[in-house]
């Protein structure tokens, strides 16, 4: 069975990736618009294959730790004695993380020399995605109405940000998708921890009524309670991030790497400080 540690350890994942993406995709879009007529940004690239590697990292430990937590399955499947399945649901979760390395893997693959196909890297996004929703679609709930309604409310996050990657993948660069996608997965962060407080109370209190009705509607409310902290959030990173490149509007390309801070004060000086023009040709 999960535990809290499992299930926050996934929204962790969620949550740092949403995050960071509420504020590379506005200091993006700010730093291309004001670079429209110059040559983009060389540092975009790097910092995507720095993110693809981090994706595959973050996957790979999350396999390791759903096969060899000490009730973990420990790469067995089946066992002949008990004929059962052995922890499926760790082999699902497992499964899941599987899919998104692929796609760390292939967000680095993207900025290779193999040139691969421009969209590949939102195409195997949008597939890690679809898995997961299908995966906890499909989980064996035990029949806990309310756990099963929390896990529903999850798939609006998982499956919305399916669809706005598989859009990503024939409109490129689209700035309100990549915003979306940001805030479903704050959204779908967030509710993993949610469903960890729910299911697996750390103050030791009772567990929550699986079939109080109440519980659910509250729950769904809640939900969107969520999704408007997440919005808010995505407000004042993308507030930060559009007022961060102010400071200074020189490119980088056009400034000598070791003098770009003298160049970068001497700009501002006559911006702030600019020469009189004498009035007549004779003075």
């Amino acid at each position: 069975m999960p535990s809290f540690a499992e299930i926050t350890l996934q929204g962790n994942f969620f949550l740092l990736f949403g995050l960071w993406w509420s504020i590379k995709y506005p200091l993006k879009y700010v730093l291309q618009r004001r670079n429209a007529e110059s040559q983009p940004s060389h540092w975009i690239p790097c910092i995507d294959i720095i993110e693809g590697t981090a994706k595959a990292f973050f996957a790979l430990g999350g396999i390791l730790v759903e096969q060899f937590l000490p009730d973990g399955p420990r790469m067995t499947l089946y066992d002949d004695k008990t004929q059962h399945w052995v922890q499926l649901i760790n082999w699902q979760h497992m499964t899941m993380y599987l899919f998104y390395g692929f796609s760390g893997v292939v967000d680095v693959l993207a900025h290779s020399q193999l040139k691969l196909p421009v969209g590949l890297d939102r195409l195997l996004l949008a597939m890690a995605l679809f898995t997961e929703g299908f995966l906890f679609h499909f989980h064996d709930y035990q029949g806990a109405p309310l756990t099963e309604h929390l896990y529903s409310l999850l798939l609006i996050a998982i499956f919305g940000a399916a669809f706005c990657s598989l859009l990503e993948v024939f409109l490129r660069d689209h700035i309100l998708l990549e915003l979306l996608r940001a805030s479903l997965f704050i959204l779908q962060g967030s509710w993993f921890w949610q469903i960890g407080f729910v299911l697996y109370p750390t103050w030791g209190g009772p567990a929550w009524n699986q079939e109080d009705q109440g519980n659910k509607s509250f729950l769904t409310m809640c939900f969107f309670w969520h999704y408007a902290v997440g919005l808010l959030v995505m407000c004042i990173n993308g507030s930060f991030s559009r007022c961060c490149p102010n400071g200074c509007s020189i490119s980088l390309e056009d400034v000598d790497v070791e003098l770009d801070l003298p160049s970068c004060l001497r700009r501002k000086k006559q911006e702030v400080d600019p020469v009189l023009l004498p009035e007549t040709g004779a003075e």
